[in-house]
């Protein structure tokens, strides 16, 4: 045993034992003990399982992946206030000024969120949950960088408590408890979470996102002449160039992340998969419908709906979330179909709410069972008939 490990264990008998005075703040220290050190607890009866992946070690792994989406982010939110300054832009000072937005946002998160989180584990006498180091952070990635952060607190908040908690913790919620609480913030305070000012980095300097862009164009227009007219190109929307949530612009930084989920095969390549072919084939069937009189998200592309808005970064973090997604793996196909056509149908139906990425997921969450409960029942039927006439 190291020498931190007996250090550890020393406190852990003289403050956080059974009967000591600290023994109800013992969650407390337990996350941080297990945080920092491998834990040297062993189980005592069968069965027995040797592995070194654990929830905390995935919890890491999707943290890992976000790194790419934190970093664009970071740098994004910086070159747009540079911009709207008319300053020159640099790495470094798009950095800093980036940094001074988002960091508090993500501070706030984490603080209020793992005081809840604490709180219930206290109270429940359980470990603290792993999970909230991705459910902070997703959250925080969401948002807008200009919210007010007693938002951000109220937000997170509900996300953990209604979200997750209410429902027993990690492992039981329904619906994915980062999206419940941006889902929250975004119906109970629109005007801090959509619009076009939402997205000013500057007082008065504002500027319409391609979704927003694309939503207002006329009737029978080109979607794609109409992006390129507000000074959009398929690269910068790719790249993250552009106003938006804060780790939801860069689809390229995306894609790293779910690289480096596929490797590690964290994250189902079925339900991204499924994503993808949901919203090439629900594109194309609205493309078989324009007109003069069509709205402009009828003429655009597949591929540009793939890096629009969340879509990349809902499918590759949010879709993946195996408490609330489907299990079985031919559910987990028809789960991701379905949200990518849902995605598309939202954006181009209800042009008033251009972004349906979160909708889209949410409305699957709770479906999800289902979808699970029929796939098993087909698979016991098909065995059914295969011994019947055996």
């Amino acid at each position: 045993m190291s020498f931190l490990a007996k250090k550890s264990k020393e406190i852990e008998e003289k403050f956080f034992a059974k009967g000591k005075p600290l023994e109800k703040m013992y969650p407390l220290f337990d996350a941080l003990d297990t945080f920092l050190l491998t834990p040297g607890k062993t189980t005592k009866a069968a069965p027995h399982v040797r592995d070194a992946v654990d929830i905390k070690r995935v919890m890491i792994f999707v943290v890992v992946a976000l790194i790419p989406c934190i970093i664009m982010g970071i740098y994004n939110v910086g070159y747009q206030m540079l911009l709207a300054k008319g300053a020159e832009v640099s790495l470094m000072g798009a950095m800093g000024q980036g940094a001074l937005k988002v960091l508090p946002i993500i501070i706030v998160t984490y603080a209020v969120g793992g005081m809840w989180e604490g709180l219930f584990a206290i109270v429940r006498k359980h470990e603290i949950n792993e999970g909230f180091l991705v459910t902070g952070i997703l959250f925080a990635l969401t948002l807008p960088p200009t919210i007010p952060l007693w938002m951000v607190a109220v937000g997170i908040s509900f996300g953990v408590v209604i979200g997750k908690e209410i429902f027993g913790g990690t492992g039981y919620n329904v619906l994915n408890p980062a999206l419940t609480a941006r889902a929250f913030v975004f119906f109970a305070y629109p005007a801090q979470m959509s619009g076009d000012a939402v997205w000013a980095a500057v007082d008065g300097f504002s500027r319409a996102t391609p979704l927003a862009v694309v939503a207002g164009a006329d009737r029978g227009s080109s979607a794609v002449e109409a992006l390129t007219s507000a000074g959009y190109t398929f690269s910068d929307i790719a790249l993250g160039f552009i106003p938006g949530s804060i780790g939801e612009s860069s689809a390229v930084a995306c894609l790293l992340g779910l690289i480096f989920l596929l490797v590690t095969r964290v994250a189902s390549w079925r339900v991204i998969a499924g994503c993808v072919i949901g919203l090439f084939a629900m594109s194309f069937i609205f493309s078989l419908f324009q007109g003069s009189e069509a709205l402009a998200f009828f003429s655009l592309p597949a591929h540009w709906h793939l890096v629009m808005g969340g879509f990349a970064f809902g499918a590759v973090f949010m879709a993946t979330d195996p408490v609330s997604s489907a299990a079985t793996n031919t559910g987990r196909w028809i789960y991701g179909i379905l949200i990518g056509m849902l995605v598309v149908l939202i954006r181009v139906v209800n042009p008033a709410y251009p972004e349906g990425v979160m909708l889209a997921i949410l409305f699957m969450n709770v479906f999800a069972p289902t979808i699970d409960h029929f796939v098993v029942q087909g698979n016991v039927k098909r065995r059914l008939a295969r011994v019947q006439k055996a």
